[in-house]
């Protein structure tokens, strides 16, 4: 089985939602939203997309990794609850990681993992939006790896780093697990339309939607630069 599934495997199927759900399930959903969240490597990996495919297949999630209550409802709550505290751990992780390492990250030099360009648009963020920028920044790739580190660096206090962390992660699950849930079944009883058979179009729109902002970002600070030197 293992054998089989490193002899089918490319790189690409890191970018792809149903590769993490068909061969790791919620567990390992639960370990790359903390390792999104929590470890400054895991910028690349796919969240949004991720937890918005884990709402479609929140049955077949369920079933694989617990005994299924019967309820609808409460299988999308367990998983809900359980990514949620993933997400709000891993935070947890990169606040204290930001607050232990004061500067170094800030001097340290770039590797194949590290970018310290990441880490700047993160502290960018935080001085434009405050608190806020912790629940902002959930609905950002890349941004949301390093605002938690960079807040911990600035010495935000840890009880409202704590409060901002908590709903900023629920909301962002809420709405990306049960967004895709609901959509889907909504979609499958008023159009019988099976949106699994389109979460490639699917996945890629949520791409544009969440990276679309950083990009605008980056094309303005070039143009800032460029004019500064000019």
């Amino acid at each position: 089985m293992l054998s089989q599934i490193l002899l089918d495997f490319t790189w690409t199927q890191l970018l792809q939602p149903e590769f993490y759900i068909d061969h790791g399930g919620l567990w390992l959903i639960l370990f790359i939203v903390f390792a999104e969240t929590g470890l400054f490597i895991g910028f690349f990996l796919p969240g949004d997309s991720l937890l918005f495919v884990a709402g479609i297949y929140s049955q077949k999630l369920i079933e694989k990794s617990f005994y299924s209550t019967g309820s609808d409802f409460i299988n999308l709550a367990i998983i809900i609850s359980l990514i949620t505290i993933a997400g709000f751990v891993g935070n947890e992780f990169g606040f204290f990681f930001g607050r232990k390492s004061g500067d170094y990250l800030f001097k340290k030099k770039d590797t194949w993992y590290f970018k310290k360009k990441h880490l700047h648009s993160a502290k960018e963020f935080y001085d434009k939006h405050g608190g806020g920028a912790i629940v902002f920044a959930r609905f950002l790739p890349v941004v949301r790896t390093f605002a938690p580190i960079v807040a911990g660096i600035v010495g935000m206090p840890k009880r409202k780093f704590l409060v901002y962390n908590f709903f900023g992660c629920l909301a962002w699950v809420f709405l990306m697990v049960a967004g895709g849930h609901y959509l889907y079944r909504f979609f499958l009883t008023k159009y019988s339309l099976d949106l699994t058979e389109h979460l490639e179009i699917i996945v890629l729109i949520l791409v544009l939607i969440t990276t679309t902002p950083v990009i605008i970002k980056i094309i303005k600070n070039r143009n800032k630069s460029h004019e500064e030197s000019n």
